[in-house]
């Protein structure tokens, strides 16, 4: 209804009911429904919850990755305010209240798309590895700006997509800018959007090699010679 990117489609629509509706059987079985404490400030025109209210109850019930490309959508589709998000969390009840004010806290309008959201999911589980949506990098002189990024640990992430990653041009300036970072002192990890969604303990014990490296080695900074690299961490 919102046209908010999600990470996977569900197989039937959802619907928020009031408390204590009567939804006939055969209603149950074509869509999946959920008894709500719904408010006149919940609902959009008599029939479909506000976006806010969407993103609050997806934060309470999907998992962690899903439950963050909704909110990531929302807000960069400016549907809701990142503040509005965290007191809307704040006011669920106890049950769903954590799943919800993380998502809240975690939410950026920053992020590109879904499969960017996900990989972000996927690396908030890994210790002392931080990484930003689009942040601006200086690589080779020029300003880029990788889909995920830990300036810290001088780690970029990637998200490979088969729909923009398999051009000849696109191909060229993929790997000119990551050799680019590679050379400029940067670790480059690049996942598929298959391996993003499918293999989710992988990619996360990757990041978490990754980081776990970065944090214990010294990390060679552009410019400089040997004896001036840092140490991370």
């Amino acid at each position: 209804m919102w046209r908010l990117p999600l990470k996977t489609q569900p197989l039937r629509p959802e619907v928020a009911v009031p408390r204590g509706r009567r939804v006939r059987p055969e209603d149950q079985r074509s869509c999946q429904v959920h008894w709500r404490a719904l408010g006149p400030q919940d609902v959009y025109d008599g029939e479909v919850t506000t976006p806010l209210r969407t993103v609050i109850d997806c934060a309470r019930t999907l998992p962690f990755d899903e439950a963050l490309a909704v909110a990531d959508s929302a807000l960069r589709a400016r549907r809701v305010t990142r503040a509005d998000l965290i007191q809307a969390a704040q006011a669920v009840p106890r049950s769903g209240r954590a799943a919800a004010l993380r998502v809240a806290q975690e939410a950026s309008g920053d992020a590109a798309n879904p499969f960017e959201s996900v990989l972000r999911a996927i690396s908030l589980d890994v210790a002392g590895l931080h990484l930003v949506p689009q942040a601006p990098v200086v690589s080779a002189g020029r300003t880029i700006h990788p889909d995920l990024s830990d300036a810290d640990l001088r780690i970029v992430v990637e998200g490979d997509s088969h729909e923009f990653h398999t051009n000849p041009r696109q191909i060229d300036i993929d790997c000119e800018r990551y050799d680019e970072l590679t050379l400029d002192g940067w670790l480059v990890l690049r996942f598929s959007h298959r391996q993003a969604m499918a293999r989710q303990d992988w990619v996360r014990a990757t990041m978490g090699r990754a980081a776990a490296c970065r944090m214990t080695t010294t990390i060679p900074l552009p410019g400089t010679s040997r004896g001036e690299h840092r140490r991370a961490g």
